[in-house]
């Protein structure tokens, strides 16, 4: 990786008012590069380009860490690891769970997982409707995965009591009029993402 990319690395994580050991950092870039060498057979993002990939996909997922809880994390819909390898990267103290139906996104996931060597990493292929009867978490998060109300739906059974759920989104009016009667939204936080001008949103949600 280059020492452009650590720069701007650095720079995207000091913004987003983050500490991250730098070994955690390299972690990521070599995260970034494991990324673009699978990608080009696996097509596991449409980015192609390492700084994009750097601030729509790394930076987007770290600017949740700040807004995250200690506890057991599970990444729903996780396609090639994000944000779950990111919060797991960012929040050692964290065990984080990444869950996607995609096999090739998944291996990808689990070889990151050992060349990186986390060890609070673990990831499974399977739909999350039909995965984890006897699993709970204390936070369950969405990147990129359905509408709330479909979010809330698949993972109710793996919430576990006192859990919440975050949904990464754009804007969240729509979907917020579709959510069931017993679900909450407790915040939503705008974030602002080191590169990125879109609008990004962080939706917290709980059972009442």
């Amino acid at each position: 990786m280059s020492s452009d990319l650590a720069r701007e690395l650095g720079q995207g994580i000091a913004a987003l008012g983050l500490a991250i050991p730098d070994a955690a950092q390299q972690d990521m870039l070599r995260y970034l590069a494991l990324l673009q060498k699978w990608n080009k057979v696996y097509n596991l993002t449409a980015i192609r380009n390492p700084e994009q990939m750097l601030t729509h996909h790394l930076l987007d997922s770290l600017s949740v860490v700040p807004h995250l809880w200690r506890g057991r994390w599970l990444d729903v819909g996780c396609g090639a690891g994000l944000p779950g390898l990111m919060i797991a990267m960012a929040k050692p103290e964290c065990q984080v769970v990444l869950l996607d139906s995609n096999s090739k996104k998944t291996s990808f996931v689990q070889q990151a997982i050992i060349e990186l060597k986390l060890q609070n990493a673990q990831v499974f292929c399977a739909r999350a409707e039909e995965w984890g009867r006897d699993a709970t978490f204390d936070g369950i998060i969405s990147r990129a995965f359905a509408e709330m109300a479909d979010f809330v739906a698949a993972t109710r059974h793996l919430l576990a009591p006192g859990g919440r759920w975050i949904a990464m989104k754009g804007h969240v009016e729509r979907e917020r009029k579709a959510l069931p009667g017993d679900i909450r939204i407790d915040q939503t936080i705008a974030l602002q993402v080191p590169g990125l001008t879109g609008a990004r949103s962080l939706v917290i949600l709980s059972q009442q």
